[in-house]
């Protein structure tokens, strides 16, 4: 059998020339994760559009199409595409299972959440040739004894970030805003791998630098301590996420910097309680942003910001006033979004009832442009302002100044060229990418961002031949 599984590029990253680096970062776990179930005689064919033009003169036997929201027209044009050519075409993700009845007039068979469970019942089903037009992942779902992803499959070379590794689904938290409610509903929200199996994994990783990619890294303490425990000694350095109030329990922290973190991404979100509140944003509630990034700085762990405007309390001072304690807190790097309110989330039901929702035009909810009325804002100002912030916190002065805050020189020149790279240099990741050389940047990246013990083998990382995972889905 020949199946075909595409990543398709979201709508801002289709030109060809220029893409931005955060699409060559991470390979598409999710798909590699479904092929590891397909026979081993199965001719496989996975193509990620972020990072090479897709081949459309094949003819697979089944074509299996990840969709997010703002490639939700690329990921139709496609399907339409190879169904009118006769092969099987399979749609799953976040945007299909937020809106199944808008993407079954596509497809033949529709996914719905995570796809473990739901993908073999699928090919038991296809091959004996009575595939069911719509498949739901089941109330209780595991990612226990999941068979080895088919890494083999990825292009390591495209990606800045080829070992990506994910080791648990979704989050025990339920912000009003975010997609993963709508993603795991009728089921359990959060559940992890065991740990024996995660360490399987990432053993048979090269190299030494991780990306963990999972929602919430440390959402089950129990796991990620004996995870970290089991990660010493391994010699690996690696990033990933977690909440504000995890980061401030003790011991959690320091059981993971001792197995290699470095750099960690934080939804702050926002600077005002009442927000957080009526975002249901209860994990950052009464916390001490402040003690948090003291206490990662003290264990030399970087921190990557996430911040939403555009919050019914938000008025016109709030991207000045956030970019200003963001750099008074001295950290690296900062990641800004307009609110948007994604299909099937709770955040969407409260502003379609109250009448604020401005269209539906997919393309655009990427969380650069508004597609609600702001309350404090005009919409426009809402998008001016998100710009601005972007550009203030990453001015040569602000990078400068957050980076003097620093209590070791050595600190500085980390924080000011880790901050600097992403965004200062977009022009180099460009050509980088153009000339399929990123996978070089890491080593080199390495060394300068995460210090001396941050240095990845070369051989391993760059030369060898990864808005989660087994889910034509996340």
């Amino acid at each position: 059998m020949r199946v075909k599984m595409i990543l398709p590029a979201l709508t801002e990253a289709i030109s060809p020339l220029f893409r931005p680096i955060k699409y060559s970062l991470f390979p598409p776990l999710g798909l590699a994760t479904l092929a590891a179930y397909l026979d081993d005689g199965d001719e496989v064919d996975l193509q990620d559009e972020h990072v090479e033009p897709l081949r459309l003169d094949d003819e697979p036997d089944l074509v299996v199409i990840q969709v997010y929201i703002t490639s939700a027209r690329r990921a139709y044009a496609l399907a339409d595409h190879y169904r009118h050519q006769g092969a099987h075409v399979c749609l799953g993700g976040l945007h299909v299972t937020s809106l199944p009845d808008e993407a079954v007039a596509h497809a033949d068979t529709i996914f719905t959440g995570p796809g473990e469970d739901s993908w073999p019942l699928f090919l038991r089903d296809f091959k004996s040739g009575h595939p069911q037009l719509r498949y739901d992942a089941p109330g209780r779902r595991t990612i226990h004894r999941l068979p080895p992803i088919r890494r083999e499959l990825i292009k390591r070379h495209l990606y800045m970030v080829p070992n990506s590794i994910v080791v648990s689904r979704g989050c025990p938290y339920h912000c009003d805003f975010c997609y993963k409610d709508a993603f795991f509903q009728g089921g359990n929200a959060f559940y992890t791998q065991r740990v024996d199996e995660a360490l399987a994994e990432i053993d048979r990783l090269p190299g030494k630098h991780l990306y963990f990619l999972d929602d919430h890294l440390l959402g089950d303490p129990k796991f990620a301590a004996a995870l970290f425990e089991g990660m010493r000694g391994m010699g690996r350095v690696f990033q990933g996420a977690a909440t504000v109030n995890s980061l401030l329990a003790p011991n959690l922290l320091e059981k993971a910097q001792a197995a290699g973190l470095r750099s960690i991404f934080v939804g702050f979100e926002n600077l005002d309680q009442t927000n957080l509140r009526r975002s249901s944003k209860t994990q950052n509630l009464g916390r001490d942003y402040a003690a948090m990034i003291r206490r990662v700085h003290d264990k030399g762990v970087m921190i990557n910001g996430s911040f939403v405007f555009g919050m019914d309390g938000d008025g016109p001072d709030v991207f000045d006033r956030t970019v200003d304690w963001a750099i008074e807190q001295s950290m690296e790097t900062a990641t800004f979004h307009i609110m948007t309110p994604y299909p099937s989330t709770a955040l969407y039901t409260r502003m379609a009832a109250e009448g604020r929702m401005l269209h539906q035009d997919w393309d655009l909810y990427d969380t650069r442009h508004t597609v609600f009325q702001p309350k404090g804002l005009t919409p426009g100002q809402l998008e001016a302002g998100y710009w601005h912030a972007y550009e203030r916190f990453y001015r040569w002065s602000s990078i400068l100044r957050s980076a003097s805050n620093k209590e070791t020189v050595r600190q500085a020149v980390r924080h000011a060229a880790y901050s600097a790279g992403w965004k200062k240099f977009e022009g180099l990741w460009n050509l980088l990418i153009r000339l399929k050389q990123v996978s070089h940047a890491l080593p080199v990246l390495e060394t300068v961002l995460l210090g001396n013990d941050g240095a990845a083998d070369l051989g391993s990382t760059g030369a060898t031949r990864r808005e989660s995972p087994a889910q034509i889905v996340h």
